[in-house]
């Protein structure tokens, strides 16, 4: 570790004594939010102090392993215990460098997912389909649920464009770094010639706000429109005007819901989305500065950068963010089996933030 980083690991022991002492201190509940506060900041700072008694405990089994090696009697019990000292020393250390990297305070949030067809025409809903069903596979791996809001089929098969919100513990942590644009390079099946087309989707994750009054909407910026919903349901659906689409003015999004049997739980489920966007779009206007220097994005829902290229032919995927991170699995990755390309991005992720750290340092 480098003393830049060890500093900053030292600093954040310090905050976690303070916060130990403000915690214990006999007023410290009259305030309820403060209190929230800093019992969410110990927590979040356990984690580290605990790696570092560990460490304090090895490198005191340590020294006395050394002063052992002076006394003939016990050198070789010294020279057999030193080697798998130093080897969990070492694991610590790796350890407690990752714990250094502030930890993102959305990741056991649940997300929103949208996908929306890109250039290329009918190809183009259908290779959203197929990101659509991939991402609904991991899901289901993990154990989550997937619940669509809205959606507008493509004439040939696959969306124009579908939204669905995902359930489950850790969902935003595992895809955060899936915003951007996709490419697929294959021969569609609409194609008589056997030409391999090059199409696109876009793909936008948003975190879910855990307490959506953390934005707060002016009633006046805001178009709602109803109209009659197209998705699943039963005939009720198609027979009145249930469905809610909601324009916020000023930043020109737009959500729609129409899974609900009532405009009022298709509208309160469409304001909780928007809420999570625009949530979203302002967390990334302040971080500007900061993304800029680094490869993955988290979780803007920014779907203007081309992050990945599914090829077909030669059956394989290549994320252009990364550098040498192609796999030649597609057809498993299509089928939902993401952990591969999704732990990999985290590690850049990681790496990425630790030379932050250590620039700031």
């Amino acid at each position: 570790m480098s003393p830049a980083l060890r500093r900053k690991l030292e600093a954040l022991a310090e905050r976690h004594e303070e916060l130990a002492r403000l915690l214990a201190e006999p007023g410290a509940v009259a305030d309820a939010a403060r209190f929230r506060s800093l019992s969410r900041e110990f927590a979040q700072l356990e984690p580290l102090a605990q790696a570092l008694a560990r460490e304090a405990a090895l490198l005191a089994d340590l020294r006395e392993a050394e002063a052992m090696r002076a006394d003939p009697e016990l050198r070789a019990m010294a020279e057999e215990e030193l080697p798998a000292l130093r080897e969990r020393l070492a694991a610590l250390d790796e350890e407690l460098t990752l714990l250094l990297i502030p930890r993102d305070p959305r990741d056991d949030a649940n997300l929103f997912l949208e996908v929306r067809a890109g250039t290329g025409g009918d190809e183009a809903a259908i290779f959203a389909g197929d990101l659509f069903r991939m991402y609904s596979r991991y899901a289901e791996r993990q154990g989550w649920t997937v619940e669509v809001q809205s959606a507008s089929p493509g004439e040939h098969g696959g969306f124009k464009e579908i939204v669905a919100r995902i359930e489950g513990r850790g969902a935003f942590a595992r895809l955060k770094y899936e915003s951007g644009t996709h490419r697929v390079q294959r021969v569609p099946a609409t194609e008589s010639q056997g030409r391999i087309h090059t199409s696109a989707a876009t793909v936008a994750i948003l975190p879910e706000l855990e307490d959506v009054g953390e934005v707060v909407l002016n009633p006046a910026d805001l178009r709602i429109d109803t109209f009659r919903s197209s998705g699943a349901g039963g005939q009720h659906v198609n027979k009145t005007e249930s469905a809610i689409r909601i324009t916020h003015l000023p930043s020109g999004l737009v959500v729609e819901c129409q899974t609900e049997r009532s405009q009022h739980a298709n509208r309160e489920k469409a304001m909780q989305r928007l809420k999570s966007a625009l949530h979203a779009q302002q967390l990334a206007a302040q971080q500007a500065a900061t993304a800029a220097r680094r490869r993955l994005q988290v979780g803007s829902g920014d779907r203007s950068q081309r992050i990945r290229t599914y090829n077909y032919p030669q059956g394989r995927i290549t994320d252009h963010r990364v550098e040498g991170l192609t796999l030649y699995s597609l057809p498993q990755v299509m089928e939902g089996e993401l952990d591969e390309l999704l732990q990999r991005l985290a590690r850049e992720a990681q790496a990425d933030e630790l030379k932050l750290l250590g620039e700031q340092g």
